[in-house]
């Protein structure tokens, strides 16, 4: 059981998302209808977001955005909730990911991604004052694709070890797992309490093609591993065995975009208000029925 109260501290990726989201295949050479909108996205406040809508107290979110954005990000992730710390990158625009979503196929999405300034968060970005009162901290994974995010996420693992306070992560992408590599991310990553991989992710992570398996053999790495399976619900994993299979909770999908986001969001808020995780785990699922129903992936704004 976690204690109740106090902060929840994203660190991660603030993106600006174009949703194009079009009925059957793509047309090559030609034109494809589509209806298209903008959005604010990224993994890391995505997270953020839904923890708040969840009915975590207080949400902060670090993250590195250009000046082409940075006031409109700000003025969404506080719209949600969100405490944002963004520091405004003198060089790169924020990060853009097209999102193409097949509506003919049950709302599936392929991403193009130019990460931009997101994956420029770097040491003199953290402050251990960030953790002043933080129940949790919370990693996206794409910090580990670049470098500079890769020494931050190591300063905070460090810092947030120092103070005791528990740390998760979500991959965030099988394909960038697959360049950075297996065993490089393992070592990366070594000293996190809480693991939420995809189906794939895990998959990916272990060499193993079922699922079950996959998070059984991840949670002797971690202590804590919970696998997003979209339609087919998630598994809770402990100490080298299974512990649950929660189901999925029915949704009509518009858009999968931040599906496992909102899963992550739920489950942190439901965590830090002393959930086992468990009961955490189905708070994920309801979240990622609601998310599915949206155009995005954030939930609705407070305003």
């Amino acid at each position: 059981m976690t204690s109740a109260g106090g902060a929840l501290l994203v660190v991660g990726d603030v993106i600006t998302d174009v949703v194009a989201r079009h009925g059957g295949p793509l047309a090559p050479g030609t034109d494809t209808a589509a209806t298209i909108r903008t959005v604010p996205g990224g993994a890391g406040a995505n997270v953020a977001c839904w923890a708040a809508h969840w009915g975590c107290p207080e949400v902060r979110l670090l993250g590195r955005v250009g000046a082409d954005a940075a006031d409109w990000h700000e003025r969404e992730l506080t719209a949600c909730g969100v405490r944002p710390r963004l520091v405004v990158d003198p060089q790169a625009a924020t990060g853009t990911v097209i999102c193409l979503v097949d509506t003919g196929d049950a709302a599936e999405r392929t991403f193009l991604t130019d990460s931009g300034a997101s994956l420029r968060l770097e040491p003199d970005d953290w402050s251990d004052t960030l953790l002043d009162g933080v129940a949790r901290l919370h990693l996206s994974g794409y910090l580990l694709f670049s470098e500079p995010s890769r020494a931050l996420v190591t300063v905070a693992l460090r810092a947030a070890r120092a103070r005791g306070v528990p740390v998760s992560l979500d991959p965030a992408s099988a394909g960038f797992l697959t360049r950075l590599g297996v065993d490089r991310f393992l070592g990366l990553v070594d000293g996190l309490d809480l693991l939420l991989p995809s189906r794939d992710e895990a998959c990916l992570l272990t060499g193993l093609s079922d699922a079950t398996d996959a998070a059984a053999k991840l949670s002797r790495h971690v202590p804590l591993v919970v696998t997003k399976q979209g339609r087919d619900g998630a598994l809770v994993a402990r100490s080298g065995a299974v512990s649950a299979h929660v189901p999925a909770v029915p949704a009509t999908p518009t858009d999968t975009t931040g599906a496992g986001d909102a899963f992550t969001g739920a489950f942190l808020a439901s965590l830090v208000a002393g959930a086992e995780a468990e009961d955490a785990a189905r708070e994920g699922c309801r979240a990622g029925a609601q998310a599915v129903e949206r155009v995005g992936g954030r939930p609705p704004g407070r305003g």
